[in-house]
């Protein structure tokens, strides 16, 4: 049996057309995967054992289900299917857990663990974040393997369960089975596109550190009309020192936070990235950030600093007195040009050589914050899923450096050495995290056909020369 590729992406749109592809969204929705809180460790076992893994089984995987060495949270899901040693090894990933379903705040005719259709959209939680994304990849491969009787290379299908919660366990869960999850390619779908017109390939995420400045002056604070004028306001001090860095424009002013040398490869990528507005999104402000950049080259060639907090004195009941104590937490989201290692004493450098020494510079550490990753944009792989988006979607994707947003990306290619690419097939309207999540039907269809492509393509070319 060999079939062709048009007949593969027929068939993966006839799922969608039929019901089945929508009918087996259901089934994964109705499990209420929370992240959090940890009493639902349960339905992450089950949505693992009871409902996607047959779903996997039914295609010729062999499925495992391994414990998280983080034993509060989720299991790992693996489903194997190797039909020559021989052939290319995808590592297809997603993850099976959802943010908080917060029904309170959905629409009254809405519930989260309910699939609902309502013309394009379908709604649902985990519809975009993850589940429908990550069954969209395993529906494509359904596809493929019914029209030529085969997938034409070795699949890996990896869903983990902690994702929404800073996949904890995720990166000694990689060392501790790198040989079982060895791949040649790295393979996820998840995020928004930037255009609902061109699809989308993102090469990787920023890295995300946050810091506290700390100014503790004194113990209490003292009547401002005896002491106001000859004592330092603690106030005033972090409002200087968040002046020192991060200008007036929003200009990033601590050396070592600017990044250095992004690779031509880089800038050409961003600079060839289609956007479209999005109804309901705010409008970039004119003369803020670095100066000289499009929108994307300050989302996917630099880094961006904000106050994410801050407090002194008693906001909820202010008082009469020159406060000694003051706090701010800054937030640094870095492009893989930036080291994280560097991102604090870079600062404390900074704050030192600008006169701030009273200022203290603490690490957040309260949870893992992911380290920036970045594939080559010239990379053979990327090549070869961009030529295969253009063949069946008829126009080039946007090939995007590195999302904006934070994710496990470098640990898989520390840990693989495989290149990575993140394919999303959701819009910025979706309401990922929030009420009412959905995804449309237009881009599910669409997705289904090009990731078919996608599969097709890699059979056929087998491991792409550098």
């Amino acid at each position: 049996m060999s079939g062709t590729r048009d007949g593969a992406v027929r068939r993966a749109q006839q799922l969608f057309d039929d019901g089945s592809f929508v009918e087996r969204l259901r089934q994964l929705v109705a499990v209420p995967t929370e992240s959090h809180p940890p009493q639902r460790k349960a339905e992450l076992e089950r949505y693992c054992h009871a409902v996607l893994g047959p779903m996997l089984a039914e295609m010729g995987f062999t499925v495992e289900v391994l414990p998280n060495p983080d034993p509060v949270h989720g299991p790992v899901l693996l489903g194997t299917r190797i039909e020559d040693p021989g052939l290319p090894t995808v590592l297809f990933y997603g993850h099976g857990d959802v943010v908080r379903a917060m029904p309170e705040r959905w629409r009254p005719d809405l519930d989260p663990w309910t699939l609902t259709v309502e013309g394009d959209r379908i709604y649902g939680r985990g519809v975009v974040d993850n589940k429908g994304q990550h069954l969209l990849g395993i529906e494509a491969m359904r596809a493929v393997i019914a029209e030529r009787g085969s997938l034409g290379f070795n699949a890996k299908v990896m869903v983990e369960t902690g994702e929404e919660a800073g996949s904890p366990g995720l990166l000694p869960f990689l060392r501790e089975h790198r040989e079982r999850f060895a791949a040649d390619v790295f393979i996820a779908l998840d995020g928004p596109r930037v255009s609902r017109s061109v699809p989308d390939i993102h090469l990787g995420t920023r890295g995300g550190v946050a810091m506290d400045l700390v100014v503790n002056l004194r113990e209490g604070s003292h009547h401002s009309g005896h002491w106001g004028g000859l004592l330092k306001d603690a106030g005033v001090v972090l409002a200087h020192a968040i002046a020192a860095i991060i200008s007036r424009d929003g200009r990033i002013l601590v050396p070592g936070w600017r990044p250095e040398n992004v690779p031509e490869a880089v800038r050409r990528a961003s600079a060839a990235v289609i956007s479209e507005p999005l109804p309901g999104a705010p409008v970039p402000e004119e003369g803020w950030g670095e100066p000289g950049l499009s929108r994307s080259d300050r989302i996917y060639a630099w880094n961006s600093a904000i106050v994410l907090a801050s407090i002194s004195g008693q906001p909820e009941g202010p008082v009469n007195a020159v406060g000694g104590a003051a706090r701010a937490r800054i937030q640094l989201r870095h492009i893989a040009d930036t080291r994280t290692e560097d991102v604090v004493p870079a600062l404390r450098a900074h704050l030192d050589a600008q006169g701030f020494t009273e200022v203290e510079v603490v690490p957040v550490t309260e949870r893992d914050m992911f380290p920036a990753s970045r594939t080559d944009p010239d990379d053979p792989w990327v090549r070869l899923v961009a030529d295969s988006f253009a063949r069946t979607a008829g126009r080039p994707p946007n090939v995007i450096p590195n999302i904006g947003a934070s994710g496990p990306s470098e640990y898989f290619r520390e840990v693989l050495g495989t290149p990575v690419m993140w394919i999303p097939h959701s819009y910025g309207g979706c309401g990922q995290h929030g009420p009412d999540e959905h995804g449309l039907g237009s881009l599910f269809r669409e997705g289904l056909g090009l990731m078919a492509g996608v599969w097709w393509d890699i059979a056929e070319r087998g491991r792409p020369a550098g």
